[in-house]
């Protein structure tokens, strides 16, 4: 399909927040913590980060065996208001490999809360992407996470009157770490690159590499490729600050399950209700 002219925007039901990103300064040092086999995806996260004293992390699961993968995709809006929404929830009757797969471990209510977009080897026509239900998923076997604890802040669920969805965002938590690297949350509208750019630039960082998920008003990638869904869901798949330009390689999936993956074309992929990026320094 032919991309559009032009960056795409979408309609909230809420009057738009001044303030078009949240971004905080954090300390991010490399972590690797075992799941648990037989034990949902939430839960296991929760222990290993429990027992490892983590209270806020971003995590892959490339590679994970799952016996159970429960996941939804995006949908059109439902009428009631929202811009856009969620299919009815996926069940695949095989057991499903991860290829790449990214989990914010934040909090909710007190408790702890996920928020996990992955792709994976799938059977056509059902969809190979989605945004994962970490709480109805169950790993199959033991499995070595690899990530970031995140240490100076952390993702708290908070209801969002522009969205009317209840979305993370950063908070301040205690520590004495030296700052190395930024999380940060994006408002709708606005080029993810362009505005992750400009967060990197606000802190001082002109190299580094970008982490997280998120949702897009369509997606426009180098080379021609690009989903007409008016939401679609994202997983950074590889995200580079490179002398302030943010270059971002993402897999991404819209209303009909089609997954695509690739480097995305500068100036057109407008934030569709959120993303929720993790950007650390590098020389």
């Amino acid at each position: 399909m032919t991309q559009p002219p032009a960056l795409r925007h979408i309609a909230h039901p809420g009057q738009p927040a001044q303030a078009r990103d949240a971004a905080l300064p954090c300390h991010a040092r490399p972590v690797t913590l075992t799941l648990r086999a037989g034990a949902t995806v939430a839960q296991a996260i929760t222990d290993a980060l429990a027992q490892a004293g983590i209270q806020a992390a971003y995590l892959r699961l490339d590679g994970a065996m799952l016996s159970a993968l429960r996941f939804v995709i995006p949908a059109p809006a439902p009428g009631d208001g929202h811009a856009a929404w969620y299919s009815r929830t996926y069940a695949p009757a095989q057991p499903v490999r991860l290829l790449h797969a990214g989990v914010h471990a934040g909090w909710r209510e007190g408790a702890r809360f996920l928020h996990c977009h992955g792709l994976w080897d799938g059977t056509a026509p059902a969809p190979a992407m989605g945004h994962v239900l970490c709480p109805e998923s169950i790993l199959a076997a033991p499995y070595q996470a690899k990530g970031w604890a995140i240490e100076g802040a952390g993702l708290h669920v908070e209801h969002d009157p522009e969205t009317e969805f209840s979305l993370f965002q950063p908070h301040s938590m205690p520590h004495d770490a030296t700052p190395n690297a930024v999380l940060a949350t994006l408002r709708p509208n606005r080029d993810i690159e362009q505005a992750l750019a400009g967060i990197a630039a606000r802190h001082g960082m002109q190299n580094g590499r970008i982490h997280g998920i998120g949702s897009l008003v369509g997606t426009c990638f180098q080379g021609g490729g690009y989903i007409d869904s008016y939401a679609t869901e994202i997983l950074i798949r590889d995200g580079r600050l490179q002398a302030g330009k943010v270059a971002l390689d993402v897999a991404s999936v819209g209303f009909d399950g089609r997954a695509l993956a690739g480097w995305l074309k500068p100036d057109a992929n407008a934030v569709c209700v959120t993303a929720e990026v993790l950007l650390i320094a590098t020389a």
